[in-house]
């Protein structure tokens, strides 16, 4: 089979591909032929030699989702069958014709979905319900903030919150991105296009100067203290990006007198049972939302496997509104 692998540290321009055996699936493992897999900021992290993958994951072929078809089974699996079409998050190696994934670790592919739609929902989507549901809490009539809306967990997020009847607000520093989040349920976007950012204001007047009671956090840095005076009494920030910056003063009187929660939160790292209850959980709750249409994935554009250079380059500059997918032919 053919990878694409990191040759050394840097930029896409790193990436090479390579002829490798295919694997063989353990016990409870499925070989899955890849259709398609979906670009994260993780994978320019790893390529840069940033952000090792967690034991186990190839070290030099990056992609942390795939949808694809099941050629092969371990004698003891039972959930799928050879010719069946998954999807699902691994630590590493989706840049890959083919890879192992624990079947209760896979998720069954909506029927009405493609390769390339499948492709762009396991991070994006798991990511999201986890944060906002799972942990965060998430309840009908809520308000919920979303910093970088626009982006891939974004605009999950934002879709979540809509099926859940909760009240949508986001952030971005691109206009014309921000112009599209009202087709995914969100009711304001605050444009933060200076730095330090300024949104808190106008989040709290939509919300009657009460503020957010949740926010989905994609981005740190210097968006915490903002962040924190936006916040309802009890709210709740779930901090899963830092993308403006690992560093934040925070006013630690607003936290102590509005009573606020943070919480840091990770996928790729956890153990394969937290990993296998979180699909479970999804496969429950969100494959139904996206048999019905209610969820819907969104897409930037999808790039054949030899453009993967091409396709993480637009990724770098920013300019990519969803999801950006990579395709093998």
């Amino acid at each position: 089979m053919q990878v694409l692998r990191i040759t050394r540290p840097g930029g896409p321009e790193v990436l090479d591909f390579e002829e490798r055996p295919a694997p063989t699936p353990g016990p409870s493992d499925l070989l899955v032929r890849v259709g398609a897999t979906a670009l994260n900021r993780a994978d320019l992290l790893q390529i840069r030699g940033a952000y090792p993958p967690p034991p186990g994951a190839p070290p030099d072929v990056p992609g942390l989702e795939y949808a694809g078809e099941v050629i092969a089974t371990g004698p003891l699996v039972r959930r799928f069958k050879v010719g069946d079409r998954v999807m699902g998050l691994v630590g590493g190696g989706a840049f890959a014709e083919q890879l192992i994934t624990h079947e209760r670790e896979a998720l069954p592919m909506p029927e009405n979905l493609d390769f390339a739609q499948a492709a762009s929902l396991p991070e994006a989507y798991l990511t999201a319900f986890d944060a906002l549901v799972l942990q965060g809490g998430l309840r009908m009539g809520e308000s919920v903030l979303i910093h970088a809306v626009a982006s891939g967990v974004g605009s999950a997020a934002a879709q979540i919150c809509r099926a859940m009847g909760a009240r949508v607000f986001g952030t971005g520093r691109n206009a014309e991105k921000l112009s599209r989040a009202s087709a995914w349920g969100v009711e304001k976007t605050v444009l933060c296009d200076v730095s330090p950012p300024r949104f808190a204001e106008a989040v709290r007047e939509a919300t009657g100067g009460r503020g957010v009671d949740l926010t989905l956090d994609l981005v740190g840095g210097d968006y915490l203290p903002e962040t924190l005076r936006a916040m309802a009494p009890q709210g709740r920030v779930m901090l899963v990006g830092l993308v403006a910056g690992a560093q934040a003063p925070a006013d630690l009187n607003v936290i102590l007198t509005r009573r606020l929660r943070i919480t840091g939160t990770v996928l790729r790292s956890r153990p394969p049972e937290e990993k296998m209850a979180l699909a479970q959980a999804t496969e429950r709750h969100l494959l139904p939302l996206f048999r019905a249409g209610t969820l819907t994935p969104v897409v930037d554009a999808v790039y054949p496997m030899r453009e993967a250079r091409e396709a993480l380059a637009r990724m770098a500059r920013n300019e990519s509104v969803g999801k950006l997918v990579l395709r093998w032919d």
